[in-house]
């Protein structure tokens, strides 16, 4: 992984997880209809009608009418492809190795988009301008308001092509509160967020959720691992900050945590382990990233890693720590996670 051990912010986001409350967290996801300050406001007054959104950095983007050539993070353009809108170009893992869809691409056709950089620090400036974009969109993993894989040394450049940008925070939050804004964002764009296929997936998010929490209260012994491969290190994220891993402390999961002391290499987000030391926390189940910038579990040749009693039992689940922010692609994030508990054996 790019930067991982010069990069600790970046490390933890790419290795690791977050936590929080649930009545609310719920009631939110059923009450949201892309409206209100919570998930953010965007309005548009038809293709050619003057166009607004207010992001979570505070800042009201503003175009005489509805962008349509946008440009975004892969995952944001990822989550806007499930509302009908189709970004123009991409930055950010894209396409892995044999030119296939990263995971992070979802259901978007890669050959569709044109991609100004797949690796981090990658981003084709020349390429972007030629777009002539009228919007640029990316997540948010800090509280400083930083486009995530929108490179510092050259972000200037970028926003001086004159494109208003976008930020959606992924930081310090509940997986609910970035779903809404993506979709308000989605409305403000043109996408018909009313539609049968829209409705159900919020729906099924629900129902989801509600399968998560009822999961973990019935087996509230069962302890969860969120972790992260690479040829060196094994990363244990804990359960703040990030979007997945807060949302379902919410719903009752019991997470490893490690102490605040181990996170601060890591910015808080994460302990970093040698593989000698993989077995210091107990675990039943082992959320492992999927995302193509980690090894995957079929792929770690440690001994230490196949001893652990959840790699023995077979109950390593895949994560991927950037989720798509559409209803559709959180399901399954919820649905395998309730899954795994409910058939977990206690190996800890």
């Amino acid at each position: 992984m790019p930067n991982a051990r010069t990069h600790p912010t970046r490390r933890g986001i790419l290795a690791a997880g977050g936590a929080l409350g649930l009545g609310a967290a719920l009631a939110a996801c059923g009450d949201d209809d892309g409206k209100g300050a919570d998930a953010g406001s965007g309005t548009a007054a038809g293709k050619s009608g003057p166009w607004s959104f207010k992001d979570d950095r505070g800042t009201t983007a503003k175009a005489d009418k509805v962008p349509a050539d946008i440009v975004a993070f892969v995952g944001v353009a990822a989550a806007l492809y499930d509302y009908g809108i189709q970004a123009k170009g991409v930055f950010g893992p894209t396409k892995t190795k044999d030119g296939k869809a990263d995971v992070q691409a979802g259901d978007m056709d890669v050959s569709k988009v044109t991609v100004l950089g797949n690796e981090w620090g990658q981003f084709n400036i020349e390429k972007y301008a030629s777009l002539a974009p009228d919007l640029l969109v990316s997540t948010m993993f800090d509280g400083a308001g930083t486009l995530w894989y929108v490179p510092d040394e050259s972000k200037k450049k970028i926003l001086a092509v004159g494109a208003p940008s976008v930020g959606i925070s992924v930081y310090d939050r509940q997986l609910t509160e970035p779903l809404q804004h993506m979709l308000a964002l989605a409305k403000s764009l043109g996408a018909d967020t009313s539609t049968a296929k829209v409705t159900e997936a919020k729906k099924r998010f629900e129902a989801a959720a509600a399968r998560l929490r009822a999961a973990a209260k019935a087996k509230p012994g069962i302890k969860v691992m969120a972790g992260s491969a690479s040829q060196d290190l094994f990363y244990v994220s804990g359960s703040d900050l990030s979007v997945d891993l807060e949302y379902f402390k919410a719903l009752g999961v019991n997470f490893v945590e490690p102490p605040e002391k181990a996170k601060a290499k890591g910015g808080g987000w994460y302990e970093s382990l040698s593989w000698e030391n993989v077995d210091k926390y107990d675990a039943d189940i082992i959320m492992m990233d999927n995302r193509s910038s980690a090894i995957q579990p079929a792929d770690i040749t440690e001994g230490t890693w196949k001893k652990l009693p959840a790699v023995k039992a077979g109950q390593v689940i895949a994560r991927n720590p950037e989720p798509i922010l559409s209803y559709d692609k959180c399901v399954p994030l919820l649905e395998d996670l309730a899954k795994a508990i409910e058939t977990a054996k206690k190996v800890s």
